[in-house]
């Protein structure tokens, strides 16, 4: 498909890719990677869903006669990490919004919470460490909760809104006081 820009006169045409198996897996592995592999496994969800499901329903409805090919569903994945009220983002969401709260306070709420998915695992040596494994459609990831709620929190520093309160441009100072 062409993207419009043309070169020597005519148009050139390019290929985009997508890396939808780009899950990070270090030996210490923390919330940024966490985000990073819910979102590689929304990703993984939404190519299941647009290239197996839907063009297989299309198949059966159009008549053609296919075999059907059996892949697996990473739901359950996004539920262990996105579900409302019980997901490890929403019980990290709700321990940041609690007076203190820690790290430990947090992994022990999803130890509570999350130890009978199959999709999670926090041995005995691991709750010691504060650490839990998500098994993702790319295979297990261990995670330690150290600084998870501070990284969730994105708090901007003092020093920075002070800076942008005193700014001599209105909207800057706007800014300043929206983030107070």
């Amino acid at each position: 498909r062409g993207d419009g820009r043309k070169r020597g006169g005519a148009e050139e045409a390019t290929i985009g890719v997508l890396d939808i198996f780009g899950f990070e897996s270090f030996p210490e592995n923390s919330f940024e990677q966490l985000c990073i592999n819910f979102c590689n496994e929304s990703l993984q969800q939404q190519f299941n869903k647009y290239i197996f499901k839907l063009e297989q329903k299309e198949y059966e409805r159009e008549g053609i006669i296919w075999e059907f090919i059996e892949f697996p569903d990473n739901q359950d994945i996004l539920d262990l990490i996105d579900k409302k009220r019980t997901g490890i983002l929403a019980i990290l969401n709700d321990q940041c919004s609690l007076p203190k709260c820690t790290d430990g306070t947090f992994a022990a709420r999803i130890y509570n919470v999350c130890s009978p998915d199959k999709r999670f695992d926090a041995s005995t040596l691991q709750r010691a460490q504060g650490r839990f494994t998500v098994r993702h459609y790319a295979g297990p990831v261990e995670y330690g909760t150290e600084s998870f709620l501070e990284k969730n929190k994105d708090e901007l520093p003092k020093e920075a809104s002070e800076l942008l309160a005193s700014s001599s441009c209105p909207f800057v100072r706007m800014l300043a006081v929206g983030m107070a």
